[in-house]
């Protein structure tokens, strides 16, 4: 009897080593269906009203089965301080975020976007940093959405997210994915690679953020706009993983340097930190949360247009 308790927990040891190895940082409808009756699985849908993705309504109508939701314009995941949007709560507000929605450190967490635009992956990517700065890794985003998960005919489920008792959830915070923008003025100094995630237009100066005072980017910058690494099959948009390598040559970016990720209000920029970081490998990658709202609010600070080279916000 003691020698088939013993090989039970051996197997069951196993099991859990070998469910946990198997968590990679972008995982498959298939995959998730597999696993979704884990005991210590969150399926986390952060579905919003960005990119049409509905919010708490449309999680109510459908749903992953087992699934929670949360609110990412509402519940806390971003704050505005000093009239900068987009910047990282306190840690133990995140703290109480997380454990609140009955998330401890033991849990492993698959957050769901709704899968059906670039913008609206940005906010699985942000979600996905959060966890990964506060020092939890069992954390991955589902390839495609809930969009991807219906295009593939995986069941859903209707009803209101269910209550959940409060978990503690410790964070452990990695400050090193994170740069401040006394960081930023370092790193211009020192030539890291600094990305502009926004697009084209925004990154040349020919249109600006509300969220931002001045067009234009941090001199020195590259561009490696954040919608590009997504791809629409028919309704649902996926990572295009393919092509991820050509677009980091494009953009003449070295994986062995500091890299710092940024956009308008830290948004666009943690699609960019998530693929060079969790996708393509780059071993030291930051988001600049506060990015250009932040960047700007100095008049001190220098900016880049592309028809103008450099101009100082004070006129300097």
């Amino acid at each position: 009897m003691l020698r088939i308790l013993i090989l039970t927990l051996a197997t069951l040891g196993f099991s859990a080593q070998s469910y946990s190895s198997e968590l990679t940082p972008l995982v498959d409808a298939d995959w998730l269906n597999r696993h979704l009756d884990e005991d210590n699985l969150v399926v986390l849908d952060v579905r919003s009203d960005i990119d049409g993705g509905g919010g708490r309504d449309a999680f109510e109508a459908t749903q992953i089965p087992g699934s929670l939701h949360t609110r990412y314009g509402e519940d806390g995941w971003r704050e505005s301080r000093n009239d900068v949007a987009g910047l990282m709560p306190a840690v133990d507000e995140l703290e109480q975020l997380i454990g609140g929605l009955g998330i401890s450190n033991e849990h492993s967490v698959v957050i769901v976007p709704a899968g059906t635009g670039p913008t609206d992956f940005g906010t699985a990517a942000r979600i996905y940093w959060t966890f990964k700065i506060l020092g939890h890794d069992q954390v991955a985003i589902l390839d495609g959405g809930f969009a991807g998960w219906q295009q593939q005919g995986f069941e859903v489920a209707s009803g209101p997210t269910p209550s959940v008792e409060p978990a503690p959830f410790q964070a452990e915070l990695r400050e090193a994915l994170i740069a401040t923008t006394e960081q930023v003025e370092e790193a211009r100094q020192r030539q890291a690679q600094l990305v502009d995630a926004r697009p084209s237009d925004y990154f040349t100066g020919g249109t600006t953020s509300p969220a931002v005072r001045l067009a234009g980017t941090i001199p020195g910058a590259r561009n490696l706009p954040h919608q590009s690494h997504l791809n629409d099959r028919n309704g649902a948009f996926y990572l295009d993983t393919a092509g991820l390598d050509a677009r980091i040559n494009a953009a003449e970016l070295n994986r062995d340097e500091r890299t710092i990720a940024f956009c308008n209000t830290g948004h666009w920029a943690a699609t960019d930190w998530f693929v060079l970081s969790e996708i393509a490998g780059f071993d030291n990658v930051a988001m600049y949360d506060g990015s250009m709202a932040a960047w700007t609010v100095s008049e001190s600070r220098p900016v880049q247009l592309a028809r103008r080279g450099f101009e100082l916000l004070t006129g300097d």
